[in-house]
């Protein structure tokens, strides 16, 4: 190293050791410098298509769709709230099998590159499913419901995808993964917000159908990120041997799976969220038709819901700045242990209490919305931290999917199962005297994950956890025209011995 690079590293060494001593100014500047130091260390095209996918495409989008579709199957199809619990689950299919598009984005290269297309394709099956979905008119159900699947589709696919290129830099730069996973939760709280924010007046003013024409916009976006993302090109792409390679992907999943190291943080992910019930829709039936409830307004539940925003905003800079290098198991047992109590909240609202006390609805409403999603997103994101740390280099957008789907697969079953209870408890959109018992119910299930935590590695979670047998990259291969090969070879020769303690 000369004097020259010596001196710039001197001087931007004492130019982060001034910043957060300027006060108030520094601690404005903070997030834009943290935003330059990611993309000094990884590229600036990267950190873009993590704001605009994370921030906008899924951030705004869930923001302005949540509240829309609800309003839609209430309003436009007359749906009870069990059908609309089971069909919110249907709707999510596509996240479910994520690890097809995984597959497609580690093993079939289009004109040599294995991510920008797959953004651009997710823009477009978006942009127009939503543009379709507000343009007809008395659309049947089943086709409705089509339609809201693709829109869902076009943003599991972009999600994939940027999630691939997170695990890539996870990998590449294991010291900043906890770092891209806070910008990631980050900019959806911030989209969410701001989505959240403007939803119940859309609403209002245009109704959930115009809303749907706007959702066409955060969609496209990924079209955008498709074209400016930056990625190596693979030369001599073989399409012949993308069945092989979906054969081998899968013998690469499956030989990680087979490691302790990996299946037991994967059926506790599963588990602490298959028996977190979903009743979310009849509280939201609830709060708008219940002659004895609140009966908010559009423009209430989107304010409530942009609170909600606020709290998992706050979760994640509580993440971020204060449990970030603690043990995974010791912030889980926290998290879920208040998740489960937050989930009370919803029960005092219900049966009257705070009226007892003079407490208006919408305080308490307020106040249990940014209570349980800071929980909820504090309880996610060293989940998310986690599964990061679980892909094999190669492989990385098909596994991580892969846990991702594993997600999934719990929030479905969690949706169905809980519209099942809120039809055997029989609420309805007019008959609300059992939803107290859901509530309950939901709440001492939330407990029930803390009895598993002990799948769940005990390590510091700021070192690797994957043997290096699954993270190495032979020298000499670095480069093959197709580097996912050499990785699942070095996965398919056996199961990697864990050297995690559980205890």
């Amino acid at each position: 190293m000369d004097q020259d690079e010596k001196f710039q590293i001197q001087e931007k060494q004492a130019l982060k050791e001034k910043l957060p001593k300027n006060g108030t100014f520094g601690m404005i500047l903070s997030p834009f410098n943290w935003l330059r130091k990611l993309s000094d260390e990884l590229q600036w095209s990267f950190v873009l298509g993590v704001v605009m996918i994370y921030g906008v495409n899924q951030g705004v989008g869930l923001g302005l769709s949540k509240l829309s579709t609800q309003y839609y199957m209430k309003d436009e199809q007359k749906l009870q709230p069990s059908e609309a619990q089971v069909y919110h689950g249907l709707i999510m299919i596509p996240w479910i099998v994520k690890p097809l598009w995984g597959l497609l984005t580690d093993t079939v290269a289009v004109a040599g590159l294995r991510r920008r297309p797959y953004f651009i394709f997710a823009g477009m099956i978006g942009a127009i499913s939503m543009l379709v979905l507000s343009l007809e008119k008395d659309l049947y159900l089943g086709f409705a419901l089509l339609l809201l699947t693709g829109g869902s589709a076009g943003a599991a696919i972009a999600d994939v995808t940027i999630d691939a290129c997170v695990t890539e830099n996870s990998i590449a730069h294991p010291s900043l993964a906890g770092e891209m996973q806070s910008l990631c939760g980050l900019c959806s709280s911030v989209g969410q917000l701001v989505g959240f924010t403007i939803s119940g007046f859309l609403v209002h003013r245009i109704g959930s159908k115009g809303v749907f024409g706007i959702l066409s916009i955060p969609a496209a976006l990924a079209i955008l990120v498709g074209m400016i993302i930056q990625e190596p090109s693979i030369r001599n792409v073989s399409y012949k041997r993308a069945s092989p390679k979906f054969v081998d992907a899968g013998r690469a999943m499956w030989a990680a799976l087979k490691s302790p190291v990996v299946w037991r943080p994967c059926l506790y992910m599963y588990l602490s969220l298959a028996v977190s019930l979903h009743i979310h829709e009849g509280m939201f039936y609830w709060y708008t038709d219940a002659p004895t409830g609140p009966s908010f307004s559009q423009e209430v539940v989107g304010s409530i819901s942009a609170v909600g925003a606020i709290g998992s905003l706050l979760g994640v800079l509580l993440y971020q700045n204060a449990f970030r290098s603690h043990p995974f198991r010791k912030v889980l047992f926290w998290a879920q242990l208040l998740y489960g109590a937050s989930g009370m909240l919803d029960l005092i609202l219900v049966l009257r209490i705070n009226l007892i006390f003079g407490l208006p609805d919408y305080a308490v409403v307020v106040f249990d919305a940014a209570v349980s999603h800071m929980i909820g997103r504090l309880k996610w994101m060293p989940l998310l931290v986690l599964s990061s740390k679980l892909c094999p280099s190669g492989i990385e957008g098909t596994f991580f999917a892969l846990l991702m789907s594993i997600d999934h697969v719990g929030s479905f079953s969690a949706s169905w199962a809980g519209g099942f209870l809120l039809h055997a408890l029989n609420v309805t959109r007019t008959t609300f005297d059992n939803l107290w018992l859901a509530i309950v119910i939901r709440s001492v299930f939330r407990l029930l994950p803390i009895g598993i935590l002990f799948l769940i590695p005990s390590s510091d979670p700021n070192v690797a956890i994957l043997p290096m047998e699954m993270l190495r990259i032979k020298k000499g291969e670095e480069d093959s025209q197709d580097p996912i090969d050499t990785e699942m070879e070095s996965l398919m020769k056996g199961s990697p011995s864990t050297t995690l303690s559980y205890e």
